[in-house]
């Protein structure tokens, strides 16, 4: 079992990474600059998941650093993962010191309180494609970075950061890069269920550009495995696209929808000028995240998974009903290291029989 600091857990992508840990059985102790959203968009508090492994706890990363620290020390995660950011990519160009304050500068002093932590095993920077710009093909992890608005800089601004950070001092951290997601509990102003919403009522939905702006609409249980899967695997330093291989427009996408709900499209949507600076399309390429796990494991994607070393076979993934029919039994010493009681129970679980006192 895993112990993860979600930073930024009332976003629609962090609650459901929480809500995800729970349901395989890891602890979290979740943070957000806002206290708990509403019930509706918090998966960990509808899908049934353990509340003895959750903790909230209300953090702003612009004030609350001390705060932080102090849930560091006392919790003692293996994991960060960080989805705290100022999105909005729109609302940027009207305050973009807001967005400098929360993409860059608390992530230097989020850095800056975490480099020391001797159990930290991973940091994971969920980071936006936005960082591309326009692209009229598939990317990948190697494209040229060219961002077109204030958030988008922003990003790069932190990404490049925590790159130099692993790069100088060996600061372990990973960076996500996943398509549009969706699923159920999203906020209501993302096109889908503001599409939905436009077609259960009067008021119509308003379309940039005319919707032809291209993108790829990936479900965020797809994310969250994979997320997991990038947690653990004993390498860092990298980028991983998390996204499928299908690209729709937005006007197709809502075509779809309103179709679906039996309504008119001429009557549902209204289009408008593009926005200032708006990606008419990024198509991510996922291949290298998806051949690094297919390189290992050849099973289904909601296999839970055990990430161990074994003599003569170094670092393999087998799933965690391999062992239904053995008999483990450990115990950690009440001084070994975080870092070494993990390296002790992937060890243990890379025998047929074991115990340990």
């Amino acid at each position: 079992m895993g112990k993860y600091l979600v930073l930024g857990s009332n976003s629609f992508s962090g609650s459901n990474f929480c809500a995800w840990l729970l349901k395989h059985g890891h602890q979290v102790y979740a943070t957000s600059r806002s206290t708990e959203a509403a019930f509706e968009f918090l998966p960990y508090r509808w899908q049934n998941a353990k509340p003895e492994n959750f903790t909230f706890a209300k953090i702003d990363l612009n004030h609350d650093l001390g705060d932080l620290q102090k849930i560091v020390h006392s919790f003692r995660p293996h994991y960060v993962v960080n989805f705290a950011a100022q999105s909005m990519v729109a609302q940027s160009w009207h305050y973009p010191q807001h967005w400098v304050n929360t993409n860059v500068l608390a992530v230097t002093n989020l850095i800056e309180t975490l480099k020391n932590y001797d159990g930290l095993e991973k940091f994971i920077q969920v980071t936006t494609p936005e960082v591309y710009g326009s692209t009229g093909k598939k990317v990948d992890e190697s494209a040229e970075i060219s961002p077109s608005t204030p958030y988008a800089v922003t990003r790069v601004a932190g990404d490049m950061l925590l790159k130099v950070y692993h790069d100088q001092i060996g600061f372990p951290v990973d960076f996500t890069r996943a398509a549009n997601v969706y699923g159920a509990g999203q906020q209501l102003y993302r096109i889908i269920p503001r599409t939905i919403l436009a077609c259960l009522s009067e008021k119509r939905l308003r379309l940039d550009g005319g919707g032809l702006s291209e993108r790829s609409f990936i479900h965020i249980d797809d994310v969250c495995a994979a997320t997991m899967a990038i947690c653990e695997m004993p390498d860092s330093g990298n980028t991983y696209h998390i996204s499928t291989d299908e690209f729709v427009s937005i006007r197709d996408l809502v075509t779809t929808i309103v179709d679906k709900l039996g309504e008119n499209f001429n009557k549902v949507v209204e289009l408008v000028d593009e926005r200032p600076g708006k990606d008419q399309a990024y198509f991510l390429d996922s291949k290298k995240l998806r051949e690094k796990i297919s390189a290992i494991y050849d099973g289904g994607p909601d296999d839970r998974l055990i990430i161990e070393s074994e003599l003569g076979l170094g670092t393999i993934v087998r799933p965690l009903n391999a062992y239904a029919d053995e008999h483990l039994r450990l115990c950690r010493p009440a001084r070994l290291s975080p870092r070494d009681s993990l390296a002790v129970v992937r060890f243990a679980l890379g025998t047929r029989r074991c115990g340990a006192a």
